[in-house]
């Protein structure tokens, strides 16, 4: 090998070219699950960054968000949230009096929807609501969208205190129990 270094990328592939890599199993399967699911979300995000400008309905933005895998549960607890109600509302004790089903809805009208369910049952003072967003096992090897917007729209939303996933009888991961602030 010369002292000079390679200047460009064919010098540097013969360079290496006897480089074996690790031999760990546990280091190599960690470092390709996380850089898989990077490279599906960074994929994402760019091509959401490249396909259309940041908007905002209702208060909830356009721009791409984390990926949340199909099976995994939700949960965000907003501040003066106690434990026991959390505890109840994710073991379904807190009766849900209005539902929304997102089925077969595009990412763009789910949003409006959302939004505007969310508005009318907070202004008839219901206190618990299920949104069901799916699991995305319609399209295999797809992220799951919906949900992972659904995550984060709630989050932006005033009148949402604290939601997580259903359970298995009202949805499971494929939907959200959501508490809502009371009218003042």
């Amino acid at each position: 090998m010369s002292d000079t270094p390679p200047n460009d990328a064919s010098e540097f592939f013969q360079a290496v070219a006897d480089v074996s890599p690790l031999q760990s199993d546990r280091a190599r399967l960690r470092g390709n699950r996380v850089r898989k699911q990077r490279n599906d979300a960074s994929d994402y995000r760019r091509q959401a960054a490249e396909q259309e400008p940041e908007t905002f309905v209702d208060g909830l933005s356009t721009t791409a968000v984390e990926i949340i895998e199909s099976e995994q549960d939700l949960l965000f607890v907003g501040p003066g949230i106690q434990i026991r109600e959390i505890k109840k509302l994710r073991r379904g004790h807190i009766p849900w009096q209005a539902g929304l089903d997102l089925h077969g809805y595009t990412l763009e009208a789910a949003r409006e929807e959302l939004a505007r369910f969310i508005r009318d049952c907070k202004n008839n003072s219901l206190r618990c609501v299920l949104v069901v967003h799916g699991k995305a096992y319609s399209q295999p090897g797809q992220p799951a969208l919906m949900k992972s917007h659904i995550n984060d729209w709630l989050r932006q939303l005033h009148p949402v205190l604290a939601f997580c996933s259903a359970q298995p009888k009202d949805g499971g991961t494929g939907a959200v129990y959501v508490l809502l602030r009371q009218k003042t």
